[in-house]
């Protein structure tokens, strides 16, 4: 790989580290994000490991500044693509198919493994990091509650739910038994379906959970 060249060490710095996030994206493409190595990732960005080490400390440092990258160009590129003034269905269904397409790209273990591999503390930062997911998707329910789009709902435990269902189509998506375009739609049908409004969807659902 060519040298990073800069006008400032700042610079330099910030180039190096935005290569070094490039490097675990590009690792994460044929891997699980779980199983990268550090050696790998040095190697990948065209420095040393002792280089690396001088920009994240540890593996999990690394994984959780690549989460937070990754969460905001996700949000970056939700706004982008969205129609202005689209209700709330578009709008949900446009998160569903980012969501998919970027559990495809970039596969990441199951919560619970990665809790294991980061350890609880870790996890913890790597949660906080993921918060404003869930804020956009609350967001879209809310605003389909309020405009009569969608069933009164409890926003936040379906909001729950729906990243749940998102994060089931990881092993499918990585052993080719659906692809992302055909995932999104099964989740997005789903979901849509059991939140219209007059349905006996989630709503009555959560009204009445042992009926």
């Amino acid at each position: 790989m060519p040298k990073i060249s800069a006008p400032t060490i700042a610079a330099h710095r910030a180039q190096t580290r935005e290569r070094i996030l490039e490097a675990v994206a590009a690792l994460t493409r044929v891997q699980g994000i779980d199983e990268i190595s550090m050696t790998e990732v040095a190697a990948e960005a065209g420095i040393t490991r002792t280089a690396l080490y001088n920009y994240f400390p540890d593996k999990p440092a690394l994984l959780l500044a690549f989460t937070e990258q990754a969460t905001s160009d996700f949000v970056d590129r939700y706004h982008r693509e969205l129609p202005a003034g689209a209700a709330a269905a578009e709008r949900l269904e446009t998160f569903v198919r980012l969501q998919v397409e970027a559990l495809a790209e970039h596969p990441h273990p199951a919560a619970a493994e990665l809790g294991a591999s980061l350890g609880p503390d870790a996890y913890q930062a790597l949660a906080d990091h993921v918060a404003p997911m869930h804020g956009l998707l609350a967001g879209i329910l809310r605003q389909g509650v309020a405009d009569g789009e969608f069933s009164a709902v409890p926003v936040d435990a379906v909001a729950r739910l729906v990243l749940a269902m998102l994060g089931a189509q990881r092993v499918p998506l990585l052993r080719g038994e659906t692809t992302p375009a055909d995932a999104g739609r099964l989740v997005a049908g789903f979901i849509l379906r059991a939140l219209e409004a007059g349905s006996n969807g989630i709503g009555d659902a959560a009204s009445h959970p042992f009926t």
